[in-house]
């Protein structure tokens, strides 16, 4: 059975967040059980574990539904509840029971959201808000460099939301105010309108958060609107049962964010009620009614009675309107966030509703069981891509970029980078004092080390509050406020601690799920304090062994876009080991005159800390070094075309000039000659950013870095074209075999 609950108290109160520049206290509010209200449960989600439900707030959360597109989640609903008809204006409406009293229970399934609002010629969605109602603040920001889905006709397709590169605003002004729809470019793989166009994208099809099914704590979820979508997943689930008497209609509405347009039409047709209840958060709190009263929410439900509203259709009468809504976390939010909400609620519902009270033996327990990190499930399996020549960069690059190794914690992906090597390299494969990987091949001449480095961005725990919320450093140069807000994933360096652990792993027991908390207020752009919460106070951490220095990520899952693009955030630099992996694939060390050293680096975020290492053990026998590193391009409408314009797509790079190096011309031109003669797509330019390679330059080494272009450095959305990666890795073994 479920741990007790722990109820929010005087000196624990349940916040939602913290106010602008200050960090609130959290509640610690465990969950105990489902609510007793869901009488019915699916014969086919009985005692599964495979996935989640219909009577998951999940499976709700992830049905896309901008105002006017409702219908593929309508049929869902309609699919796992046939009790519900579709009126002529697309609600779904159940009528249970006879005779007085008439209760009308309604929610709003809709949510202010994005559509399609131009394709630019170069295969750029631009976004327009679907939809009325007060938003959090940050809402649009909230999306920023994030992964989302595009609702089209053929089924969902993935993209990003375009965000400047952090390095190319290293020594400039970046924006410092907050982000805005009018500002977003949303990048789905494509490079002209008709790709956009092949992919089955059109004007007005809705665009949302591709959300992962969140659960955290002790039976925490998270997702954007998990409080409207509960109440239309209580309404669904009440709607099995119906009334103890009179009659009961239940409506999901469509069009509740264009005045309730969908639920006036539904009164119309029923003409009279005696009672109507919305379940629906913004009313409950005041927002899109007028002439309303408030009580105050001491028995934990919001309540907001005598509503008025301003779209009640003409001729309908009803009696007393209510709009009720359960406390949430962080509301308002992607991470919006409730566990089993006080008994008061389960109260509430019934009233409205006229169901019976069923005794406490009787109550069925639903469990959130799914331990996936997307929502396919519901809104549909992703377009697997077709087998091509990129499948095998594509597999390579898709399992190096899924494993977590903020900078210094690279061990998960030091253990993937060895198990892909090809058996002699993994036979000559070392690890240094450091952490570095080194295989060293061939005569001890003429030596060339090219290195590539472990790590990528993240986080480290500084201090625990006693409430749980856990205060960061950050581990590289990255914008914080594409954090902010969103899920996080605790790595514990190990398994997590025994019986007493709690806390909700993430595929792995040494991963805890949790949030990155929100501000719920802000006037600028970039959050003065960034912190986590994972669902428990300092008690429920320590006993699952986490303590400072533990690294704290987001969540990422490589997808392939359009035809050759590819996104996940760390590409920087898993494509590089990855250009080394497919370069030691091809080579046949017995065939090698001359010593090639290939290094994978640690700590390369925070100071090219394993370069160093390596350059004072091999520095001085070294003829040249080549870092394979990322080139940060200015290939993206959000930046300037001055500098660092690499267009992916057209092949890798000589990084020529950066923040740490400069390569001798002639050195650039050698590279120039090997590539054209093995017929290797390259481009020379110039970025922002630092290598492994520069700290070799003291001991007389010179510096010849080789990368391909990347969008969106150090963000969710990074993205390339695997084209580039290919010719990377042909690059990479060209110029370990040249003389």
């Amino acid at each position: 059975m479920p741990p007790s609950v722990v109820r929010p108290t005087a000196d624990r109160p349940l916040a939602a967040s913290p106010a602008s520049g200050r960090r609130a206290r959290v509640a610690v509010w465990f969950v105990a059980a489902w609510l007793p209200i869901m009488a019915v449960v699916p014969a086919d989600a009985q005692g599964r574990g495979d996935r989640f439900f219909p009577g998951d707030v999940r499976w709700w959360i992830a049905l896309d539904a901008t105002p006017g597109r409702e219908r593929a989640a309508t049929d869902r609903i309609v699919d796992a509840f046939p009790v519900f008809r579709r009126d002529r204006f697309g609600n779904l409406v159940a009528r249970k029971g006879s005779g007085p009293p008439r209760r009308v229970v309604a929610c709003g399934l809709d949510q202010v959201g994005y559509v399609v609002s131009q394709i630019t010629d170069d295969g750029y969605l631009r976004l327009h808000g679907s939809g009325n109602g007060r938003r959090h603040p940050l809402w649009d920001q909230f999306h920023e460099g994030q992964r989302i889905r595009v609702a089209t006709l053929k089924g969902p397709v993935p993209g990003v939301v375009a965000v400047r590169s952090t390095h190319l605003w290293r020594r400039r002004q970046a924006d410092s105010a907050i982000a805005g729809a009018e500002g977003a470019w949303v990048d789905v793989g494509a490079r002209s309108r008709d790709e956009v166009a092949a992919l089955g994208i059109a004007v007005l099809d809705p665009v949302s958060r591709d959300w992962p099914a969140w659960q955290f704590g002790a039976g925490l979820s998270a997702g954007p609107d998990h409080l409207d979508r509960g109440g239309c997943r209580d309404i669904a689930l009440a709607a099995q049962a119906g009334p103890a008497r009179g009659e009961t209609v239940y409506i999901i509405s469509v069009q509740s964010r264009f005045d309730w347009a969908g639920l006036g039409a539904a009164l119309t047709a029923l003409g009279r009620a005696d009672s109507l209840t919305i379940l629906d958060a913004e009313l409950a709190r005041g927002g899109g009614a007028a002439g309303t009263a408030t009580t105050a929410p001491a028995d934990g439900v919001i309540r907001r009675e005598h509503v008025t509203l301003a779209a009640m259709p003409r001729g309908v009468t009803v009696g007393t309107v209510t709009a009720i809504s359960a406390p949430a976390l962080f509301a308002g939010t992607l991470v919006e966030a409730a566990g089993r909400p006080p008994a008061a609620w389960t109260d509430a519902v019934a009233l409205a509703t006229g169901a019976a009270p069923a005794p406490a033996a009787a109550q069925p327990e639903f469990v959130m069981t799914s331990p996936e990190l997307d929502s396919t499930v519901i809104r549909g399996a992703l377009p697997r891509p077709a087998v091509d020549s990129l499948s095998v960069t594509a597999a390579l690059l898709t399992r190096l970029t899924n494993a977590y190794g903020a900078s210094g914690h690279e061990e998960p992906v030091r253990a993937a980078v060895l198990a892909e090597l090809p058996a002699w390299a993994r036979a000559a494969a070392a690890t240094d004092t450091a952490g570095n990987v080194v295989i060293a091949v061939g005569p001890d001449r003429d030596t060339v080390l090219i290195v590539a480095h472990l790590d990528e961005i993240g986080f480290e725990i500084t201090k625990i509050a006693p409430d749980g919320v856990v205060s960061l450093r950050t581990r590289g140069g990255f914008f914080s406020s594409l954090w902010e807000g969103q899920p996080a994933l605790l790595h514990m360096d190990r398994q997590l601690g025994g019986a007493g652990c709690i806390l909700a792993a993430e595929g792995t027991p040494s991963r805890i799920r949790g949030v990155f908390v929100p501000r719920q207020a802000a006037t600028v752009k970039q959050p003065p304090e960034l912190t986590a919460w994972f669902g428990g106070d300092s008690a429920a951490l320590a006993a699952c062994g986490v303590s400072p220095g533990l690294s704290i990520t987001g969540v990422k899952r490589a997808t392939r876009l359009g035809a050759t693009r590819f996104t996940n955030r760390s590409i920087d630099d898993r494509a590089g080991c990855t250009a080394l992996i497919l370069a030691m694939r091809t080579l046949d060390p017995a065939k090698l005159d001359r010593k090639v050293i290939f290094a994978f680096s640690v700590r390369e975020e925070t100071g090219l800390d394993g370069a160093a290492v390596l350059a004072a053990r091999f520095g001085g026998s070294l003829r040249r070094v080549h870092a394979v590193d990322t080139f940060v391009s200015a290939d993206s409408p959000l930046e300037s075309p001055r500098f660092a314009l690499a267009p992916i797509g057209a092949g890798a790079v000589v990084r020529a000039l950066d923040n740490s190096s400069a390569t001798p011309p002639d050195e650039v031109e050698r590279v120039v000659r090997i590539a054209k003669a093995a017929g290797i797509p390259l481009q020379v330019g110039t970025t922002n950013g630092g290598n492994d390679g520069s700290v070799f330059a003291r001991y007389g080494v010179v510096d010849v870095p080789l990368a391909w272009p990347l969008r969106y450095s150090h963000s969710p959305a990074e993205l390339i074209d695997l084209v580039d990666v290919w010719s990377l890795g042909k690059l990479v073994a060209a110029v370990a075999v040249a003389k």
